[in-house]
């Protein structure tokens, strides 16, 4: 397991591969402006896909994200 400080730093550099430095930013500043309940938003986040898109989506974007 990671630590704290290891989970955050991997996290914004995840973000800024994928995002950029601004956008990062961006996501960082509406997290910490509204009131977010994580979990609340992660039980909704996929209701309309099945498991086997989910996971054909992630195996796609695993594949693109080798490249």
């Amino acid at each position: 397991m990671r630590t704290d400080t290891e989970l955050k730093m991997q996290a914004l550099q995840f973000l800024n591969q994928h995002l950029g430095l601004v956008e990062t930013e961006r996501f960082i500043a509406l997290v910490q402006r509204e009131k977010f309940d994580y979990t609340a938003w992660r039980q909704t986040l996929f209701t309309e896909l099945t498991g086997e898109e989910i996971s054909r989506q992630a195996m796609a974007f695993s594949r693109n994200s080798v490249q």
